[in-house]
C-alpha cells in the first residue's frame, strides 16, 4: 500500500490559497496515489479562531476533498476546523474516492496552546480499512498519549497515522514518540507535519516521518516541501508480529 506524505507551509487562515496549493501538490505526485496525507488544519493553520473559520460538513473544504479524492482516485486525509451543533472540532476527515467519508475528532486538545478553550474533544477512534490494511488516524497532540493509541491484536490496526502542526522547538519529542509508537504497537507509523512559520511566530521544521514495525526509520525530512510516497509491505508487518508476538502479552485495559 502506498502512503503519500505532503509536507508544506500553510497560508495563515487563507483557505482559498491553501486549497489551491494542495491541489497543485497532489497533482505533482507522480507515484501511484492510494492514501494521501495532509497536515493538521491544512486549510487554515493551527488557529484558535473557529468562530470565524469553522465550516460544516457540506462546506467548501470538505467538498474540495471529495473532488480531489475523486479526481485522483485516492483516499485523502487531513484535519479541518469544523462546526457541528454550535460546537467546534479539530476534525480529521478520511475521504474516499467514491465520496464516502469517515471522521475523527481530536481527543487530546493542546491546553498549552489554549486549544481546549476553543474546541470540543472527541471520544471515538476511527479505524479505516484500505486494501486489507487497517489504519488508525490521530491528530498531533494525541501522539503524547500512548494509552489512546494502544494497539490490540483482536481489533487493532496495521498503520498508525498522525497529522500535525508540531513546533520545531519540540521536534525531538515528535521524532522520538513516532518511533516509540511504532515499536510498542508493532505497526507502521507515519507522521505528517507542516513547515514554515505561522502568524504566532511559531516555527515548524516538518520532520515528517515513516517508521516500520520494529521502529526502523523508512523516511524523515527536516525542512522543505516533501511529496513523498512510501510503499508499506504487509509481509514485513506479518513477519514481525509472527516472529515477535509482543502484542499478545500486553496489559488489558478499558478506556472510560
Amino acid at each position: 500500500m502506498n502512503i503519500t506524505l505532503i509536507q508544506s507551509d500553510i497560508f495563515w487562515e487563507d483557505k482559498e490559497a491553501n486549497l489551491r496549493q494542495y491541489e497543485d501538490y497532489i497533482t505533482k505526485v507522480t507515484a501511484q496515489k492510494e492514501v494521501v496525507v495532509l497536515p493538521e488544519m491544512f486549510s487554515t493553520g493551527f488557529s484558535m479562531s473557529p468562530e470565524r473559520l469553522a465550516e460544516k460538513m457540506d462546506g467548501t473544504s470538505v467538498q474540495w476533498m471529495k473532488d480531489m479524492a475523486a479526481k485522483h482516485r485516492c483516499i485523502l486525509t487531513g484535519s479541518l476546523i469544523m462546526e457541528e451543533d454550535g460546537h467546534y472540532f479539530n476534525r480529521l476527515i478520511w475521504m474516499q474516492p467514491d465520496g464516502q467519508y469517515g471522521f475523527y475528532d481530536k481527543r487530546h486538545l493542546f491546553g498549552y496552546g489554549q486549544e481546549d478553550q476553543h474546541y470540543e474533544r472527541g471520544d471515538k477512534k476511527l479505524i479505516a480499512s484500505v486494501k486489507g490494511w487497517k489504519i488508525c488516524p490521530l491528530v498531533c497532540y494525541d501522539l503524547r498519549f500512548p494509552v489512546w493509541a494502544r494497539n490490540h491484536p483482536e481489533n487493532g490496526y496495521d498503520v498508525l497515522l498522525y497529522v500535525a502542526n508540531w513546533p520545531a522547538r519540540r521536534s525531538l519529542a515528535w521524532k522520538t514518540l513516532l518511533q516509540a509508537r511504532a515499536i510498542e504497537n508493532q505497526s507502521y507509523v507515519a507522521g505528517v507535519n507542516r513547515i514554515g512559520k505561522d502568524a504566532n511566530d511559531i516555527e515548524y521544521t516538518g520532520d515528517s516521518s515513516v517508521f516500520g514495525p520494529l521502529g526502523e526509520q523508512l523516511f524523515q525530512q527536516e525542512g522543505g516541501v516533501a511529496l513523498q510516497t512510501i510503499t508499506l509491505e504487509k509481509s514485513v508487518l506479518e513477519q514481525t508480529r509472527s516472529n515477535f508476538p509482543f502484542l499478545k502479552d500486553a496489559d488489558n485495559f478499558i478506556i472510560l
